[in-house]
């Protein structure tokens, strides 16, 4: 098992791989150690496919590709640039293979393997994904108690989102203009396996006895939507520590038989035959919520009842200093919905949708917001404020 943030020692001596810890730190060789008679993974280079295995039905298959930096190396003539690592938000910026000295493309080894690697993440044809999706495997090379070699930390697994041509530039070469590939890289969630990486998928990969379908099995849930849906759902996905900042159905909706359901069916009911009427008092629940936080809040007016392209009233909101004061127009939109069913996402598209630049959206429902509705807001970063109905109540 990988965990991620977490140092693995990388030893040099292959006879170490019976211990489950070196120097008191967890063992890689033995953490990826099969109990097929598979040899140990060595790798050296930035960019390193798993030796490609040959399956009963004649065609092969590369178990993974491990993708590692080296921090300590930037700014050197080996590493002129520098990855960013930001795995807690799903994503892994990483420079390609190529070097100043190195003019034809073919030389770019790692970048030729990682380029046919992305025909395959954007494919559409899930068979595409099932028999050529390879997995990436992050680490990032670090220094531990002062040592910069034999140190991995460990930064999760996904594959490359996009791809883009550069210039690299290096004030330390007589030449120092290159030209290099740099990978975007999503990484993928691993909250179905209380973030754990088992690497008992990657030895069933690397096993020519095991099919692509039968490894699949093996593989962390997010994967196997991954090959589902493919990557126009990556958002669905990938890694994100705001996950934390979502809520949970039970939580926007009120308990059974309190004082706040009682309420919230009355409004429903209320509201249900002249869902019109309804906007009015979203914008006021609107308004408590912002004064409450010490805004100043200017109620507008309440749209006509067709024809508002997504936005049922107006709104602005004024933050005050000594010196200036900070004006912000507010787009509201309000939906009096059943209380058991989760809100239309493509309601809130076409609020955000209508928003300008410095404006800000708020959404109102009697309903609640679906954990994916709330992971693509965070995700984008999209300016709308959701106000579900325990909040109204």
């Amino acid at each position: 098992m990988f965990e991620i943030g977490k140092v693995y020692r990388y030893s040099s001596k292959i006879s170490n791989i019976i211990l489950p810890e070196i120097d008191g730190l967890p063992n890689f060789h033995y953490e990826t150690k099969s109990n097929n008679d598979i040899s140990s993974i060595r790798f050296q280079k930035g960019i390193h496919n798993i030796k490609s295995v040959k399956l009963d039905n004649g065609s092969s298959r590369i178990p993974a590709i491990i993708i590692s930096s080296s921090p300590h190396k930037a700014g050197s003539d080996i590493t002129p640039w520098e990855d960013d690592f930001d795995p807690d938000y799903g994503h892994i910026k990483y420079f390609g293979d190529a070097k100043h000295n190195e003019t034809k493309a073919s030389e770019w080894l790692g970048n030729k393997l990682l380029l046919e690697m992305f025909t395959y993440y954007s494919s559409p044809n899930v068979e595409d994904r099932i028999i050529n999706g390879v997995p990436l495997i992050f680490f990032k090379r670090v220094t531990y108690n002062g040592k910069p070699k034999g140190y991995l930390m460990f930064q999760g697994y996904g594959i490359i989102e996009s791809v883009e041509l550069i210039t690299q530039y290096d004030l330390k070469l007589k030449t120092p203009y290159f030209s290099n590939y740099v990978f975007d890289m999503c990484v993928f969630s691993l909250r179905h396996a209380n973030e754990y990486f088992s690497w008992d998928w990657i030895n069933a990969r690397r096993n020519p006895k095991i099919s692509n379908e039968e490894a699949l099995k093996l593989a962390p849930e997010e994967w196997k939507m991954w090959v589902k849906n493919g990557s126009t759902e990556l958002y669905k996905v990938r890694r994100n520590l705001s996950i934390s900042k979502t809520f949970s159905t039970q939580e926007q909706i009120p308990l059974k038989k309190t004082n706040e359901e009682n309420l919230l069916k009355k409004i429903y009911n209320y509201y249900s035959n002249c869902k019109h009427t309804f906007e009015l008092l979203a914008m006021r629940v609107t308004q408590e919520i912002f004064e409450d936080s010490g805004a100043k809040f200017y109620p507008g007016w309440i749209t006509g009842k067709s024809g508002d392209r997504g936005i049922d009233f107006v709104a602005r909101m004024d933050f005050s200093s000594q010196v200036s004061a900070l004006k912000i127009i507010i787009l509201g939109q309000a939906k009096c919905e059943k209380l058991d069913k989760p809100t239309n996402g493509n309601h809130i598209a076409r609020t955000v949708a209508r928003l300008k630049r410095g404006w800000f959206g708020v959404y109102v429902t009697t309903s609640y917001f679906s954990n994916n509705v709330q992971m693509e807001i965070l995700d984008d970063q999209y300016p709308i404020m959701l106000i579900g109905g325990k909040k109204i109540a």
